[in-house]
Protein backbone atom coordinates (compact mmCIF):
# COMPACT_ATOMS: atom_id res chain seq x y z
CA UNK A 1 0.00 0.00 0.00
CA UNK A 2 0.95 3.60 -0.54
CA UNK A 3 1.76 5.05 3.02
CA UNK A 4 2.06 8.84 3.55
CA UNK A 5 3.78 9.82 7.51
CA UNK A 6 3.39 13.02 8.67
CA UNK A 7 6.34 14.02 11.12
CA UNK A 8 6.29 18.07 10.75
CA UNK A 9 9.13 18.84 13.03
CA UNK A 10 10.70 15.58 13.25
CA UNK A 11 12.72 14.52 9.52
CA UNK A 12 14.21 11.21 9.50
CA UNK A 13 17.24 12.81 8.21
CA UNK A 14 17.85 15.32 11.09
CA UNK A 15 21.11 14.87 12.79
CA UNK A 16 20.38 13.98 16.56
CA UNK A 17 20.74 15.19 19.86
CA UNK A 18 19.25 18.90 19.36
CA UNK A 19 16.65 20.16 21.00
CA UNK A 20 14.02 19.08 18.90
CA UNK A 21 15.66 16.43 17.36
CA UNK A 22 15.86 12.71 19.17
CA UNK A 23 13.46 9.82 19.66
CA UNK A 24 10.98 10.53 17.08
CA UNK A 25 13.19 11.23 14.28
CA UNK A 26 14.60 7.86 15.10
CA UNK A 27 11.34 6.05 14.82
CA UNK A 28 10.40 7.54 12.10
CA UNK A 29 12.96 6.69 10.17
CA UNK A 30 12.93 2.88 11.41
CA UNK A 31 9.61 2.62 10.30
CA UNK A 32 9.94 3.95 7.06
CA UNK A 33 12.68 1.98 6.39
CA UNK A 34 10.84 -1.20 7.63
CA UNK A 35 7.42 -0.46 6.16
CA UNK A 36 9.39 -0.20 2.65
CA UNK A 37 11.14 -3.52 3.21
CA UNK A 38 7.86 -5.08 3.85
CA UNK A 39 6.85 -4.18 0.65
CA UNK A 40 5.41 -0.97 1.08
CA UNK A 41 5.83 2.39 -0.74
CA UNK A 42 6.23 4.95 1.93
CA UNK A 43 6.41 8.72 1.80
CA UNK A 44 7.74 11.47 5.05
CA UNK A 45 6.47 14.84 4.87
CA UNK A 46 8.22 17.00 7.13
CA UNK A 47 8.72 21.02 7.14
CA UNK A 48 11.20 22.22 4.72
CA UNK A 49 13.47 24.01 7.50
CA UNK A 50 16.53 24.75 5.36
CA UNK A 51 15.77 26.93 2.13
CA UNK A 52 18.88 24.60 0.55
CA UNK A 53 16.72 21.53 0.75
CA UNK A 54 15.76 19.62 -2.07
CA UNK A 55 12.30 19.06 -2.22
CA UNK A 56 12.45 15.29 -2.36
CA UNK A 57 15.38 13.18 -1.06
CA UNK A 58 15.56 9.33 -1.13
CA UNK A 59 15.87 7.85 1.96
CA UNK A 60 15.69 4.25 1.68
CA UNK A 61 14.34 1.75 -1.23
CA UNK A 62 10.84 2.55 -1.43
CA UNK A 63 11.26 5.89 1.13
CA UNK A 64 11.21 9.03 -0.07
CA UNK A 65 11.42 12.06 2.06
CA UNK A 66 9.50 15.45 1.03
CA UNK A 67 10.09 18.95 2.30
CA UNK A 68 6.91 20.38 2.09
CA UNK A 69 6.80 24.93 2.37
CA UNK A 70 4.90 26.15 5.59
CA UNK A 71 6.21 29.60 7.18
CA UNK A 72 9.64 30.32 6.81
CA UNK A 73 12.73 27.67 5.38
CA UNK A 74 14.42 27.70 8.92
CA UNK A 75 14.19 26.26 12.33
CA UNK A 76 11.93 27.11 14.50
CA UNK A 77 11.46 25.73 18.16
CA UNK A 78 8.41 22.68 17.07
CA UNK A 79 6.15 24.87 20.61
CA UNK A 80 6.39 27.98 17.69
CA UNK A 81 4.97 25.80 14.78
CA UNK A 82 1.43 25.85 15.81
CA UNK A 83 0.27 28.87 13.43
CA UNK A 84 1.81 26.64 10.65
CA UNK A 85 -0.59 23.92 10.82
CA UNK A 86 -3.07 25.16 7.74
CA UNK A 87 -0.25 26.05 5.44
CA UNK A 88 1.35 22.18 6.35
CA UNK A 89 -2.10 20.96 5.76
CA UNK A 90 -3.02 22.40 2.60
CA UNK A 91 0.60 21.41 0.94
CA UNK A 92 -0.04 17.71 2.34
CA UNK A 93 -3.48 18.09 0.70
CA UNK A 94 -1.72 19.35 -2.57
CA UNK A 95 0.61 16.79 -2.68
CA UNK A 96 -2.13 14.10 -1.83
CA UNK A 97 -4.37 14.77 -4.53
CA UNK A 98 -1.68 14.72 -7.07
CA UNK A 99 -0.50 10.97 -5.51
CA UNK A 100 -3.22 9.98 -3.13
CA UNK A 101 -2.04 7.49 -0.52
CA UNK A 102 -4.14 4.86 1.21
CA UNK A 103 -3.58 5.21 4.36
CA UNK A 104 -1.70 8.14 6.46
CA UNK A 105 -0.26 7.98 9.58
CA UNK A 106 1.01 11.68 11.39
CA UNK A 107 3.22 11.90 14.37
CA UNK A 108 3.56 14.48 17.09
CA UNK A 109 0.14 16.48 17.69
CA UNK A 110 0.61 19.52 15.34
CA UNK A 111 1.55 16.85 12.78
CA UNK A 112 -1.96 15.27 13.14
CA UNK A 113 -3.89 18.55 12.69
CA UNK A 114 -2.50 19.42 9.62
CA UNK A 115 -3.00 15.31 8.43
CA UNK A 116 -6.16 15.55 9.55
CA UNK A 117 -7.03 18.43 7.95
CA UNK A 118 -5.79 17.66 4.63
CA UNK A 119 -7.39 13.86 4.61
CA UNK A 120 -10.33 15.20 5.02
CA UNK A 121 -10.10 17.31 2.22
CA UNK A 122 -9.20 15.31 -0.40
CA UNK A 123 -12.13 14.39 -2.86
CA UNK A 124 -14.10 10.49 -2.92
CA UNK A 125 -13.29 8.06 -0.13
CA UNK A 126 -12.44 8.95 2.98
CA UNK A 127 -8.40 7.75 3.55
CA UNK A 128 -7.97 6.62 7.00
CA UNK A 129 -5.50 8.93 8.99
CA UNK A 130 -3.67 7.25 12.17
CA UNK A 131 -1.94 9.19 14.46
CA UNK A 132 1.02 8.62 17.47
CA UNK A 133 1.23 11.08 19.92
CA UNK A 134 5.11 10.75 20.72
CA UNK A 135 4.28 13.30 23.80
CA UNK A 136 0.85 14.93 25.88
CA UNK A 137 0.99 18.26 26.18
CA UNK A 138 -1.18 17.13 29.63
CA UNK A 139 1.51 14.84 31.03
CA UNK A 140 4.24 17.52 30.16
CA UNK A 141 2.23 20.10 31.31
CA UNK A 142 1.82 18.16 34.57
CA UNK A 143 5.53 17.66 34.89
CA UNK A 144 6.99 21.03 34.13
CA UNK A 145 3.65 23.50 35.28
CA UNK A 146 5.01 27.02 34.66
CA UNK A 147 7.76 25.98 32.58
CA UNK A 148 5.66 24.40 29.71
CA UNK A 149 6.33 26.19 25.94
CA UNK A 150 3.22 24.09 24.98
CA UNK A 151 0.89 26.40 23.05
CA UNK A 152 -1.98 26.90 25.44
CA UNK A 153 -4.29 25.41 23.87
CA UNK A 154 -2.35 21.96 23.25
CA UNK A 155 -4.73 19.77 25.59
CA UNK A 156 -7.81 20.20 24.14
CA UNK A 157 -6.56 19.94 20.22
CA UNK A 158 -4.89 16.85 21.31
CA UNK A 159 -8.17 15.35 22.89
CA UNK A 160 -9.78 16.63 19.89
CA UNK A 161 -7.76 14.96 17.71
CA UNK A 162 -7.91 11.72 19.01
CA UNK A 163 -11.44 11.79 18.84
CA UNK A 164 -10.98 12.72 14.92
CA UNK A 165 -8.86 10.22 13.55
CA UNK A 166 -9.44 7.14 12.83
CA UNK A 167 -6.83 4.95 15.00
CA UNK A 168 -4.47 5.99 17.17
CA UNK A 169 -1.22 4.16 17.88
CA UNK A 170 0.10 4.80 21.90
CA UNK A 171 3.40 3.65 22.57
CA UNK A 172 2.98 2.11 25.89
CA UNK A 173 0.10 1.36 28.63
CA UNK A 174 0.51 4.42 30.40
CA UNK A 175 -0.07 6.28 27.10
CA UNK A 176 -2.93 4.33 26.54
CA UNK A 177 -4.43 4.98 29.84
CA UNK A 178 -3.95 9.12 29.57
CA UNK A 179 -5.44 8.90 26.30
CA UNK A 180 -8.64 7.39 27.44
CA UNK A 181 -8.88 9.81 30.56
CA UNK A 182 -8.48 12.77 27.58
CA UNK A 183 -11.84 10.91 26.31
CA UNK A 184 -9.98 8.91 22.99
CA UNK A 185 -12.02 5.87 22.74
CA UNK A 186 -10.73 3.09 23.60
CA UNK A 187 -11.45 1.01 20.79
CA UNK A 188 -9.62 3.17 18.67
CA UNK A 189 -6.32 2.53 20.45
CA UNK A 190 -3.58 -0.08 19.81
CA UNK A 191 -0.44 0.08 21.98
CA UNK A 192 2.44 -0.93 19.85
CA UNK A 193 6.09 -0.13 21.07
CA UNK A 194 8.81 2.06 19.18
CA UNK A 195 11.52 -0.24 18.53
CA UNK A 196 15.07 -0.75 18.15
CA UNK A 197 17.38 -2.36 14.93
CA UNK A 198 18.74 -5.12 17.25
CA UNK A 199 21.10 -6.45 14.19
CA UNK A 200 23.00 -2.76 14.61
CA UNK A 201 22.91 -2.39 18.31
CA UNK A 202 24.58 -5.79 19.18
CA UNK A 203 26.23 -6.88 22.47
CA UNK A 204 29.06 -8.42 19.80
CA UNK A 205 32.01 -5.81 18.17
CA UNK A 206 34.04 -3.17 18.84
CA UNK A 207 33.99 -1.41 22.41
CA UNK A 208 35.48 2.28 23.18
CA UNK A 209 38.45 2.31 26.16
CA UNK A 210 36.84 3.02 29.57
CA UNK A 211 39.02 5.78 31.34
CA UNK A 212 37.67 4.65 34.71
CA UNK A 213 37.27 1.07 36.43
CA UNK A 214 33.62 1.80 35.86
CA UNK A 215 31.29 3.28 33.09
CA UNK A 216 27.75 4.47 33.12
CA UNK A 217 26.13 6.91 30.98
CA UNK A 218 22.96 9.19 29.86
CA UNK A 219 22.37 9.72 26.39
CA UNK A 220 19.82 11.95 24.91
CA UNK A 221 18.28 15.10 24.16
CA UNK A 222 20.49 17.94 26.25
CA UNK A 223 17.26 19.23 27.55
CA UNK A 224 16.47 19.27 31.85
CA UNK A 225 13.69 16.93 31.75
CA UNK A 226 15.77 13.90 30.25
CA UNK A 227 16.90 13.84 33.90
CA UNK A 228 20.70 14.05 32.81
CA UNK A 229 21.37 16.42 36.12
CA UNK A 230 20.41 13.57 38.30
CA UNK A 231 22.90 11.29 36.97
CA UNK A 232 25.27 13.76 37.83
CA UNK A 233 23.90 14.49 41.45
CA UNK A 234 24.56 10.07 41.68
CA UNK A 235 27.80 10.06 40.75
CA UNK A 236 28.72 12.73 43.35
CA UNK A 237 26.90 10.68 46.01
CA UNK A 238 28.65 7.72 45.02
CA UNK A 239 31.96 9.86 45.49
CA UNK A 240 30.81 11.10 48.63
CA UNK A 241 31.18 7.16 49.36
CA UNK A 242 34.63 6.75 48.54
CA UNK A 243 33.75 5.81 44.98
CA UNK A 244 36.22 7.35 42.70
CA UNK A 245 36.48 4.83 39.90
CA UNK A 246 32.87 5.23 37.89
CA UNK A 247 32.82 7.50 34.89
CA UNK A 248 29.85 9.34 33.45
CA UNK A 249 29.57 9.66 29.70
CA UNK A 250 26.90 12.61 29.09
CA UNK A 251 26.04 12.12 25.39
CA UNK A 252 23.79 14.34 23.66
CA UNK A 253 23.93 18.56 22.96
CA UNK A 254 23.61 21.05 19.85
CA UNK A 255 26.93 19.44 18.57
CA UNK A 256 30.20 17.94 19.34
CA UNK A 257 32.14 18.42 22.89
CA UNK A 258 33.16 22.09 21.71
CA UNK A 259 29.95 23.48 20.77
CA UNK A 260 28.47 22.67 24.31
CA UNK A 261 30.11 25.94 25.68
CA UNK A 262 27.71 27.74 23.87
CA UNK A 263 24.61 25.41 25.45
CA UNK A 264 23.03 27.02 28.86
CA UNK A 265 21.79 23.12 29.88
CA UNK A 266 25.23 22.22 28.84
CA UNK A 267 26.69 25.39 31.07
CA UNK A 268 24.34 24.11 33.81
CA UNK A 269 25.34 20.60 33.98
CA UNK A 270 29.31 21.46 33.78
CA UNK A 271 28.66 23.69 36.27
CA UNK A 272 26.48 20.85 38.55
CA UNK A 273 29.28 18.39 38.03
CA UNK A 274 32.26 20.84 39.91
CA UNK A 275 29.76 21.44 42.67
CA UNK A 276 29.40 17.59 42.94
CA UNK A 277 33.15 17.81 43.27
CA UNK A 278 32.66 14.80 39.83
CA UNK A 279 34.00 17.20 37.09
CA UNK A 280 36.78 15.36 36.66
CA UNK A 281 34.58 12.10 36.25
CA UNK A 282 32.06 12.97 33.71
CA UNK A 283 33.04 12.93 30.46
CA UNK A 284 30.59 15.84 27.93
CA UNK A 285 30.27 13.77 24.40
CA UNK A 286 28.27 15.83 22.74
CA UNK A 287 26.27 14.57 20.08
CA UNK A 288 27.69 10.63 18.98
CA UNK A 289 26.22 9.43 15.32
CA UNK A 290 24.17 6.60 15.54
CA UNK A 291 26.91 4.53 13.83
CA UNK A 292 29.12 4.80 16.19
CA UNK A 293 26.47 4.58 19.62
CA UNK A 294 26.52 0.52 19.66
CA UNK A 295 30.44 0.99 19.89
CA UNK A 296 30.00 3.56 23.20
CA UNK A 297 27.21 1.79 24.38
CA UNK A 298 29.31 -1.83 24.44
CA UNK A 299 32.14 0.01 26.58
CA UNK A 300 29.40 0.78 29.77
CA UNK A 301 28.39 -1.41 32.79
CA UNK A 302 25.14 0.62 33.00
CA UNK A 303 22.97 3.20 30.94
CA UNK A 304 20.74 5.56 32.86
CA UNK A 305 17.29 6.77 31.82
CA UNK A 306 16.11 9.35 34.47
CA UNK A 307 13.81 11.78 32.80
CA UNK A 308 11.23 13.50 34.47
CA UNK A 309 8.25 11.77 31.92
CA UNK A 310 9.27 9.76 28.99
CA UNK A 311 6.57 8.73 26.21
CA UNK A 312 8.46 5.92 25.28
CA UNK A 313 12.80 5.81 25.61
CA UNK A 314 14.50 4.12 22.57
CA UNK A 315 17.88 4.99 24.69
CA UNK A 316 16.86 1.94 27.13
CA UNK A 317 16.37 -0.26 24.51
CA UNK A 318 19.39 0.85 22.57
CA UNK A 319 21.03 -0.18 25.39
CA UNK A 320 19.42 -3.25 26.26
CA UNK A 321 20.49 -4.49 22.76
CA UNK A 322 23.50 -4.13 23.40
CA UNK A 323 22.94 -6.48 27.05
CA UNK A 324 23.70 -3.26 28.97
CA UNK A 325 21.48 -2.88 32.41
CA UNK A 326 19.12 0.27 32.54
CA UNK A 327 18.94 2.31 35.67
CA UNK A 328 15.26 3.68 34.65
CA UNK A 329 12.78 6.16 36.21
CA UNK A 330 9.39 4.49 36.85
CA UNK A 331 7.86 6.81 34.40
CA UNK A 332 5.88 6.03 31.03
CA UNK A 333 7.46 3.93 28.50
CA UNK A 334 10.21 3.29 30.69
CA UNK A 335 7.72 0.97 32.85
CA UNK A 336 6.90 -1.47 30.25
CA UNK A 337 10.40 -1.48 28.20
CA UNK A 338 12.49 -2.34 31.55
CA UNK A 339 11.88 -4.75 33.74
CA UNK A 340 12.50 -4.10 37.48
CA UNK A 341 15.17 -6.73 38.49
CA UNK A 342 14.84 -8.32 35.31
CA UNK A 343 16.78 -6.22 32.28
CA UNK A 344 17.48 -3.21 34.77
CA UNK A 345 16.92 -1.54 38.11
CA UNK A 346 13.65 0.76 38.50
CA UNK A 347 13.89 3.89 40.31
CA UNK A 348 11.66 6.24 41.78
CA UNK A 349 11.88 9.51 39.29
CA UNK A 350 13.52 12.69 40.26
CA UNK A 351 16.08 10.65 42.87
CA UNK A 352 19.13 11.07 42.43
CA UNK A 353 19.66 9.32 45.92
CA UNK A 354 18.00 5.83 44.32
CA UNK A 355 20.25 6.19 41.12
CA UNK A 356 23.34 6.15 42.72
CA UNK A 357 21.90 2.87 45.09
CA UNK A 358 20.92 1.35 41.70
CA UNK A 359 24.33 2.18 40.25
CA UNK A 360 26.29 0.71 43.17
CA UNK A 361 24.15 -2.34 43.65
CA UNK A 362 24.70 -3.22 39.79
CA UNK A 363 28.65 -2.14 39.80
CA UNK A 364 29.12 -4.28 43.34
CA UNK A 365 27.22 -7.38 41.82
CA UNK A 366 28.49 -7.50 38.17
CA UNK A 367 27.16 -11.59 37.82
CA UNK A 368 23.54 -9.77 38.54
CA UNK A 369 24.20 -7.12 36.33
CA UNK A 370 25.60 -9.26 33.08
CA UNK A 371 21.97 -11.55 33.84
CA UNK A 372 19.97 -8.29 33.45
CA UNK A 373 21.89 -7.71 30.29
CA UNK A 374 21.72 -10.32 28.87
CA UNK A 375 17.64 -10.88 29.78
CA UNK A 376 17.36 -7.27 28.20
CA UNK A 377 18.67 -8.58 24.64
CA UNK A 378 16.68 -11.40 24.51
CA UNK A 379 13.74 -8.94 25.66
CA UNK A 380 14.59 -6.97 22.90
CA UNK A 381 14.56 -9.10 20.20
CA UNK A 382 11.56 -10.92 21.32
CA UNK A 383 9.48 -7.84 21.60
CA UNK A 384 11.46 -4.72 20.51
CA UNK A 385 12.78 -5.79 16.62
CA UNK A 386 11.55 -3.32 14.10
CA UNK A 387 10.30 -5.77 12.17
CA UNK A 388 7.43 -6.84 14.53
CA UNK A 389 6.67 -3.28 15.73
CA UNK A 390 6.05 -2.79 11.67
CA UNK A 391 4.52 -5.58 11.44
CA UNK A 392 1.62 -4.11 14.51
CA UNK A 393 1.61 -0.82 12.48
CA UNK A 394 0.27 -2.88 9.53
CA UNK A 395 -1.88 -4.31 11.08
CA UNK A 396 -3.50 -1.40 12.36
CA UNK A 397 -3.56 0.30 8.55
CA UNK A 398 -4.79 -3.08 7.13
CA UNK A 399 -7.84 -3.04 9.85
CA UNK A 400 -8.71 0.41 8.45
CA UNK A 401 -8.36 0.29 4.64
CA UNK A 402 -10.31 -3.22 4.19
CA UNK A 403 -13.60 -2.38 2.55
CA UNK A 404 -15.20 0.80 1.93
CA UNK A 405 -14.88 3.98 3.87
CA UNK A 406 -17.42 6.68 4.75
CA UNK A 407 -17.18 9.59 2.17
CA UNK A 408 -18.72 12.29 4.72
CA UNK A 409 -16.38 14.33 6.84
CA UNK A 410 -17.31 13.71 10.54
CA UNK A 411 -18.86 16.70 12.14
CA UNK A 412 -16.22 15.99 14.92
CA UNK A 413 -13.30 17.40 12.90
CA UNK A 414 -14.58 20.78 13.60
CA UNK A 415 -13.23 20.34 17.22
CA UNK A 416 -9.67 19.83 15.82
CA UNK A 417 -8.66 22.92 13.83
Amino acid sequence: MKIALVSEHASPLAVLGGVDAGGQNVHVAALARTLAARGHLVTVHTRRDDPDLPAVVPFAPGVSVHHLDAGPPGRLPKDELLPLVPAMADRLAAAWRADRPDVVHSHFWMSGLAAAQAARALPGPAVPVVHTYHALGVVKRRQQGAADTSPADRVELEAALGRAVDAVVATCSDEAAELTALGVPADVISIVPCGVDETVFTPDGPAEPRGARHRVAVVGRMVPRKGMGLAISALGLLAGRGRDDVELLVVGGPGGPDDLVGDAEARRLMELAVGAGVADRVRFRGQVPQAELPRLLRSLDAVVCAPWYEPFGITALEAMACQVPVVAAEVGGLVDSVVDRVTGLHVPPRDPQAIAAALEQLLDRPADAAAMGRAGRHRVCTLYSWDRVAAETERVYTALTRGPQPTTTPTRLSEVH
